[in-house]
C-alpha cells in the first residue's frame, strides 16, 4: 500500500527526545532546550541549509510550550496574512492563553515592508516569531527585526544521523516495515540527498516504492537508476539549488567563463533571486582572485550594488558581465588563506600581549609605564617604512600571506622582500 503523505512527514518527531541532531541548541543542558522545557521562548531565526529540521524544531517548541501555531510560507503569504494572524493572537489574549508563534518558512523571501509588519507584534510579545531561513539573516533580515531575535545556527547532519533516520523509517514506518529492505549500500543515497533529511526520506521511500514484491535491496545503482527516472530541473526551490551553485562557483574559480555563463543562465531561467546571485560573486572576488586582481572586488561591488537597483531581466547582462570578467581573471586564494591562518594562530596561541610600543596611551599612568613609547611613526622614515616589530614577541616573524605567482601579487612580494628583507622569507 502507498500512502499520499510523504515519509519524511510521517516521520516528523514530534518531541525533542525524537529530534536528530543539533544537539548544540537542544541537547541536554543547552541553552535553547532550557528556554523551551521552561516555556521562556524567545522570538528567533533557525538559520541553515534544507531538510535539516528548521521546521521540526518549530513545531516541537510548539507543542512543548503548548502555544497556538501559526504557519506561513513567505513564498505565498503576504502583509494580508501576517496581520489577520497578529489580530488573531490580540484577541485571545482577553482569554489568557499563551501567545501563539507564528512560523514563517523562507522568511528571507519577505519584502521590507513584509517583514516591518511584523515589527510591532514581536516588540509586543503578541506573537513569537520563529522564522526559518537558508540565507544568512545579516542580509536578509532587517536590522530592525534581527535586533529583536535569537539566531540560531542549524549544522549540517552528519553520516551517522542520516544513516540512522534511514533505519528508524524502516523499522518504525507504518507501511516500509511491512517489506523486508536490504540495504546493500547507502553511498548513492546520501549523495543524491546531499545532507538533507527530508529529500533523504523522500528518496527512500521512491526507491522501495519502485521495486515489486516485499524483498527490497537498496544498492548504489538502483537508486542512481531510480533518482534519474525522477529527476527534477533546478529551481531556486529545488533541491538542485546548491548543486548548481557549486557548480557556478567552481566554474569560475577554475577559470571557465564559458562555464560560468552556462551556471548563471540556469539559475536565471531558474528564477534564482539576482541578489544571490551577486553575493556569491563578491565573496568569490576576495576569496579565489583576491589581490591577484583588486580589481575583482570593485567590479563584483558594483554588480552588487547595481542588481539592487534594477531586476530582471537587465540584471542578467550585469551578472554575465561580472561573472565572464572575474572567470577571466587571474586568480589567487592568498588573502583568504592568510586570514584563515591567522585566525589558527589566535586560537592555538590565545590572547598574545600587545607590544608597548604599539599600545594607545590615553592616560598618565600609561604613559608612565611604557605604553606607546618607542613607536616609530612609518610616515617620518624615508619610502614612508621603518623596521619596526607589530607581531607578539612570541610569534615574531610568523608569516600568514604568501603571495601567489601572478604579476600583481609578485610585484607585491618584491615590495615587502624590499621592506622586510629575510623576516619573513619573502
Amino acid at each position: 500500500m502507498i500512502t499520499t503523505i510523504p515519509l519524511a512527514e510521517r516521520m516528523r518527531p514530534k518531541t525533542l527526545d525524537q529530534y536528530v541532531g543539533q544537539q548544540h541548541l537542544v541537547g541536554k543542558g543547552s541553552i535553547l532546550r532550557e528556554l523551551i522545557e521552561k516555556g521562556m521562548v524567545p522570538s528567533m531565526i533557525l538559520w541553515g541549509s534544507p531538510g535539516i529540521g528548521k521546521t521540526t524544531l518549530a513545531n516541537i517548541i510548539s507543542n512543548a510550550t503548548e502555544r497556538p501555531f501559526f504557519p506561513l510560507s513567505a513564498i505565498n503569504a503576504g502583509v494580508k496574512d501576517v496581520r489577520e494572524i497578529i489580530q488573531k493572537a490580540k484577541s485571545q489574549q482577553f482569554f489568557a492563553a499563551k501567545n501563539p508563534i507564528l512560523f514563517i518558512d523562507e522568511i528571507h523571501r519577505f519584502s521590507k515592508s513584509q517583514q516591518d509588519s511584523l515589527l510591532g507584534a514581536v516588540e509586543s510579545g503578541t506573537i513569537t516569531l520563529i522564522g526559518a531561513t537558508t540565507e544568512n539573516p545579516s542580509f536578509e533580515v532587517i536590522s530592525a527585526l534581527l535586533s529583536r531575535c535569537q539566531v540560531y545556527t542549524l549544522e549540517p547532519l552528519n553520516r551517522d544521523e542520516l544513516i540512522g533516520l534511514v533505519n528508524h523509517a524502516l523499522k518504525n514506518d507504518e507501511y516500509l516495515n511491512k517489506k523486508k529492505v536490504t540495504i546493500k549500500e547507502e553511498h548513492a543515497l546520501l549523495q543524491l540527498s546531499g545532507g538533507d533529511a527530508r529529500k533523504l526520506l523522500n528518496l527512500l521511500e521512491l526507491v522501495v516504492n519502485n521495486q515489486h514484491g516485499d524483498q527490497v535491496e537498496i544498492s548504489d545503482e538502483n537508486v542512481k537508476r531510480i533518482a534519474q527516472q525522477n529527476i527534477i530541473k533546478y529551481d531556486k526551490d529545488g533541491e538542485m539549488h546548491y548543486d548548481v551553485i557549486s557548480a557556478f562557483i567552481k566554474s569560475i574559480r577554475g577559470s571557465d567563463p564559458n562555464a560560468g555563463v552556462y551556471w548563471l543562465a540556469r539559475m536565471i531561467e531558474g528564477g534564482e533571486d539576482p541578489k544571490f546571485i551577486a553575493r556569491r560573486l563578491l565573496i568569490l572576488a576576495s576569496e579565489d582572485i583576491g589581490n591577484a586582481n583588486p580589481t575583482a572586488i570593485v567590479m563584483a561591488n558594483n554588480c552588487f550594488q547595481a542588481v539592487n537597483v534594477i531586476g530582471w531581466p537587465e540584471s542578467r547582462i550585469i551578472l554575465s558581465q561580472c561573472v565572464t570578467y572575474l572567470a577571466s581573471s587571474p586568480k589567487s586564494n592568498a588573502a583568504y588563506m592568510a586570514i584563515n591562518l591567522a585566525q589558527a594562530e589566535v586560537k592555538a596561541s590565545g590572547n598574545l600581549g600587545v607590544p608597548l610600543p604599539l599600545r594607545n596611551a590615553p592616560t598618565k599612568l600609561m604613559k608612565e609605564i611604557g605604553y606607546g613609547k618607542e613607536y616609530k611613526y612609518a610616515h617620518d622614515h624615508p619610502h614612508n617604512f621603518v623596521h619596526q616589530e607589530y607581531l607578539p614577541q612570541e610569534i615574531s616573524g610568523k608569516k600568514f600571506y604568501e603571495p601567489m605567482n601572478n604579476a600583481r601579487e609578485n610585484e607585491l612580494r618584491k615590495r615587502l622582500k624590499v621592506l622586510w628583507q629575510e623576516k619573513y622569507g619573502y
